[in-house]
Parts: C-alpha cells; sequence; structure tokens
C-alpha cells in the first residue's frame, strides 16, 4: 500500500464529493468540513455514483435513492447487507493523499 495524490484540498467542496480516478481506481472524495474521506466510487443498491452525492453526519448520501454510507467503516445505514469499500486519507499541505491498495 502507498499514499498516491488524488487531488487539491481546494478541489473538493466542503459538504460533497470529488470523482477521482488513480491508479486504475475509481474513487469518491469527500470534505466533510475539512476532514477528508475517500471511499468507493459505486453505490452497490443501484451503481449510483457516490460522488454526485453529499454529507450528512459522518455519512455520504447516494444522490439516486439516499442510501447512506458511514465514510469511516463503509456500512449502510440503511441495508445491513450493504457496504462500500474506504480509504485511508492524509493532507500533505494542501494534496489530499489516499492509502490505495
Amino acid at each position: 500500500m502507498a499514499f498516491v495524490k488524488v487531488a487539491e484540498t481546494t478541489d473538493v467542496t466542503a459538504g460533497y464529493g470529488l470523482l477521482v480516478e488513480r491508479d486504475g481506481r475509481t474513487l469518491a472524495v469527500f470534505n466533510a468540513g475539512g476532514k477528508f474521506y475517500a471511499c468507493s466510487a459505486v453505490c452497490p443498491h443501484e451503481d449510483g455514483p457516490l460522488a454526485d452525492g453529499w454529507i450528512e453526519g459522518n455519512a455520504v448520501v447516494c444522490p439516486w435513492h439516499g442510501f447512506d454510507f458511514e465514510l469511516t467503516s463503509g456500512r449502510c445505514l440503511v441495508d445491513a447487507e450493504l457496504s462500500i469499500a474506504t480509504y485511508p486519507v492524509r493532507v500533505n499541505g494542501t494534496a489530499i493523499e489516499v492509502d490505495l491498495p
């Protein structure tokens, strides 16, 4: 695993996400009030675009059907059978870096 730069902090609006493609992976990167998270880009419910979702509390809400997922664990708050991958994130200066497997 290695941390890879995926965006600048100014690229991700507070409360929203950004679709990022790096090293063969497509990720959604979110800004939760200055704290950044990275997760799968696709909702496992019906393949909705999570990067187009928004933040509510500590979860991202899928814009298609409202399924919400914790940004720290990936656990779905609507359906215990669903989850998304989450990735460690760090900010290095103004660079958002994600630890990709």
